[in-house]
């Protein structure tokens, strides 16, 4: 592709609804690397979900222990994305967990969140779900968690978007 290509952003959370929150952000960068935090949640943050545990497995322990705080977070986040567009699959729970994290810190971020459908037209929609599923299992992903999902996100996209479809990962 002679364009760079996006760059992605996951998040990993509590659970869904309200009172939850981000526990982990990644993205991909246009060049390929990427960026990856656990979120140490303030003590007032408490929602906790089970079975979003059991499939990201991450341990509300694991983020007290090694989690970074949140403007430290947030920091990371702003000097890798600063100015660019970031876009994201799940476009409206990753836009209401990055803001709860920004909120708490009292800031904005520095990039602008997107959704991906903006970057695809209907054709490459209606491949994306079967495209991204391939993808992840050509990447042997074996744990699911954020920069793992990012880059997926980006590799279903190059997928996606080249001429003809590529037939493997290596064709990216």
């Amino acid at each position: 592709m002679a364009d760079a290509l996006p760059v992605f952003l996951d998040i990993e959370a509590s659970g869904f609804g309200a009172g939850s929150y981000p526990i982990e952000v990644g993205c991909v960068l246009a060049d390929g690397r990427t960026v990856c935090c656990l979120v140490r949640p303030p003590e007032a943050w408490r929602h906790w979900d089970n079975s979003a545990e059991s499939v990201h497995h991450i341990t509300r322990e694991l983020l007290m222990s090694r989690g970074k705080p949140i403007a430290e977070v947030i920091r990371h986040l702003d000097d890798a994305l600063r100015g660019q567009d970031v876009f994201s699959d799940a476009w409206g729970n990753d836009y209401a967990w990055l803001s709860r994290l920004y909120d708490e810190a009292g800031t904005v971020p520095r990039f602008h969140l997107r959704s991906l459908r903006e970057l695809l037209t209907e054709e490459q929609a209606a491949r994306w779900h079967d495209v991204k599923r391939r993808v992840a299992d050509e990447l042997r992903t074996t744990r699911h968690r954020a920069s793992n999902d990012a880059r997926v996100l980006q590799a279903a996209y190059a997928r996606v978007c080249m001429p003809g479809g590529a037939t493997s990962l290596a064709s990216v």
